[in-house]
């Protein structure tokens, strides 16, 4: 991949390792990327994401020993994705990170150019799961949570989708759960690719099964 085929974007770091945080920022420059904001522990993260304006997020979860796993949800509330960027490669921990929220997983012992395909396909709204990581989930796979019908949804996306089922609007969601209306819509557009629906329509009729 060259930079010419790649979408600039503002990226939020966040790793305890003051080396790899430097070899993001040059590889990521390189590839005509912003860091708007980078962090070293949970505390930072929660105080310096939403100034930054990041369009998405590179996320370690492990931070000053503390775990990276809750800090998707909240990264993706406030309409950053996120691509998890860990030395865990256990099927469990890939499990967890993606109920959790997270758009994409690339371990460490990956090479760049793995990375900057991960960058480009969440930012293109898809998900990326890299080789290696999907390789460690096919051979541990684990068994699915305990979600109802909805069982390829993340935690936040269930919460959401049950409140559709109450019969409360985009707004009223939004308001309910401290998050724009934009955010409440993307996680709609989420839901609808995970349950194989063409539109809002088809998820009332499917919340109204539930």
């Amino acid at each position: 991949m060259t930079a010419n085929h790649t979408k600039s974007a503002r990226i939020f770091l966040a790793d305890d390792h003051p080396a790899i945080i430097d070899g993001l920022k040059l590889l990521l420059s390189q590839d005509r990327h912003t860091i708007c904001g980078e962090a070293t522990c949970r505390a930072e993260v929660l105080e310096r994401l939403e100034s930054s304006a990041a369009e998405v997020a590179l996320l370690d979860l492990a931070l000053c020993g503390e775990s990276g796993l809750d800090l998707i949800p909240y990264m993706v509330d406030r309409g950053v994705p996120v691509l998890v960027y860990s030395m865990h490669e256990d099927a469990a921990t890939l499990e967890r990170a993606l109920a959790c929220g997270a758009s994409g997983y690339v371990t460490k012992r990956e090479t760049f150019a793995v990375l900057l395909e991960g960058v480009r396909r969440v930012l293109a709204g898809e998900r990326y799961i890299s080789a290696r990581a999907a390789a460690n989930l096919e051979a541990d796979p684990q068994p699915p949570a305990a979600t109802g019908k909805a069982g390829p949804l993340s935690e936040r996306e269930q919460q959401i989708l049950e409140l559709l089922a109450k019969g409360e609007s985009n707004a009223e969601i939004a308001a309910e759960l401290n998050v724009s209306i934009r955010t409440v819509e993307t996680y709609f557009s989420r839901i609808l690719n995970k349950l194989s629906l063409d539109g809002m329509r088809a998820l009332r009729k499917y919340v109204r099964n539930l």
